[in-house]
């Protein structure tokens, strides 16, 4: 049996209805799609996920990412994207693990492994899978029948899987997001202080000096690692956290916008329909009524 058929059988038998399932190993999803998705709009956390069955595409700005069986996908840095399914079936289903980085446990690692050179701006790339990094995933994957090893086992395999990422293909891609000074780090400070703040207005400038790179730097090096502006990744978390509060907590169209920091309605309708197709109350319709259609994966 081929290694990534093999860690397709343990995410099916822990994953037997559709969607992202948390699994006994921290930071460990099992996912499974039985059909393909429509585009679904999310901010992806720092991952790994490896699929084992079915194909995924990932479009981040205007690219188009995709990867399926013998792929994997990492991501440095939370970032706006739209994933969707593209190859999965009743019989043969989208299968994939996502293991949701540490990065301290990187960095310690880092100070021990010296990973190969290379140079990549984006905070996503898609690389061949090693049969050593799928081995390791099934271990982890085989820790849920031991539940009492966990605790001890765990915390080694993923140790073993940053390490043959560090000293694979893409070693150098995480070098780059976690040494102390360079800019990729300091692109991860400006993430985060607008994710803290996408409600407020704010001025580049500002984030700029947060970030501790000029106002220039921080716009090169961000559009570079997100594909967009700072200005546009937060509306992307505007729109995202609205369109939520509105499915989830049935708000109205213009309570939802003032609460992510629009002041007008009509701006935020028009924005929200360029983000995501249709109106907002058209668009939660949608959302209800095929729920499937638009899961995460």
């Amino acid at each position: 049996m081929m290694h990534h058929e093999e860690l397709g059988h343990l995410i099916a038998r822990y994953a037997i209805e559709d969607g992202i399932h948390a699994t006994a190993v921290p930071r460990l999803s099992a996912v499974r799609i039985s059909k393909p998705t429509d585009p679904v709009h999310s901010v992806h956390k720092a991952a790994i996920c490896i699929a084992a069955q079915g194909r995924k595409q990932v479009i981040l700005g205007q690219e188009v990412f995709e990867y399926g069986p013998g792929r994997h996908m990492l991501v440095s840095v939370d970032l706006p994207v739209i994933g969707q399914v593209i190859g999965a079936t009743e019989t043969e289903p989208y299968l994939a693990v996502r293991l949701d980085l540490d990065l301290d446990l990187c960095a310690d690692l880092l100070m021990r492994v010296s990973p190969p050179s290379g140079e990549t701006g984006r905070g996503l790339v898609i690389s061949d899978t090693p049969r050593e990094l799928v081995e390791a995933a099934i271990r982890l994957m085989r820790l849920q029948e031991t539940p009492e090893d966990i605790d001890e086992l765990a915390p080694l395999i993923e140790r073993e899987m940053m390490y043959r990422l560090l000293k694979g293909e893409q070693g150098a891609f995480i070098r780059r997001m976690l040494e102390p000074e360079n800019r990729n780090r300091n692109i991860g400070r400006a993430i985060s202080w607008i994710k803290e703040n996408y409600n407020r207005s704010f001025k580049v400038e500002d984030v700029a000096s947060l970030s501790g790179m000029s106002p220039s730097s921080l716009h090169q090096h961000f559009r570079e690692a997100t594909a967009m502006s700072p200005l546009q990744y937060q509306k992307q978390l505007r729109l995202q956290e609205a369109r939520r509060l509105i499915f989830s907590h049935s708000f109205d169209a213009a309570s939802a916008g003032h609460s992510v920091g629009y002041d007008s309605p009509s701006q935020f309708s028009r924005e929200y329909k360029r983000l995501f197709g249709a109106p907002p109350q058209r668009d939660i319709d949608r959302l209800r009524s095929e729920p499937q259609r638009y899961a995460e994966a």
